[in-house]
């Protein structure tokens, strides 16, 4: 009997932990990685060549007053990768995440703190809202609104 229980207990563990490991994230979940994710790719390590992974062709960034569009944001960021000896560190506190089926938007503050040497030099923090759109890809940035917070 003993040997029974620990049989069923051993499988009950093992079933739960596939179930939980093969449960799908909400789309807002997604949304969220997907801003998380494009930041540590794209301003942290400068990787162009994820680029498409994250945002849509026709992607507009309204940064602090200026409109960029994607040749804009790739000549940034390879302007940045060229001149960078930092290291950035990409923290989000999402506000609220919305999905209306195949388009949804965040709002969030964004923190960055850049380090050189592994000495902190600069910390920033912005509020910002991003729309998504699904496609076949995958969830990809169509919008991102980025303004420096209200300093305290």
């Amino acid at each position: 009997m003993q040997k029974l229980s620990f049989l069923l207990l051993f499988l009950g563990t093992f079933i739960t932990s596939f179930a939980q490991q093969n449960t799908p994230l909400s789309d807002e979940a997604q949304i969220q990685n997907l801003i998380q994710e494009s930041f540590d790719a794209l301003f942290s390590t400068y990787d162009l060549d994820q680029i498409d992974k994250y945002y849509t062709p026709d992607i507009k960034i309204l940064e602090n007053g200026e409109i960029w569009d994607m040749e804009i944001i790739k000549g940034i960021l390879d302007n940045a990768k060229k001149r960078s000896s930092s290291e950035r560190i990409n923290k989000f506190d999402f506000i609220e995440t919305h999905v209306d089926q195949n388009m949804g938007y965040t709002i969030y503050h964004n923190y960055a703190t850049i380090s050189v040497d592994g000495k902190t030099v600069r910390e920033i923090h912005w509020i910002e809202s991003a729309i998504a759109v699904k496609t076949t890809d995958g969830w990809r940035i169509k919008n991102l609104h980025s303004f420096p917070a209200a300093e305290k």
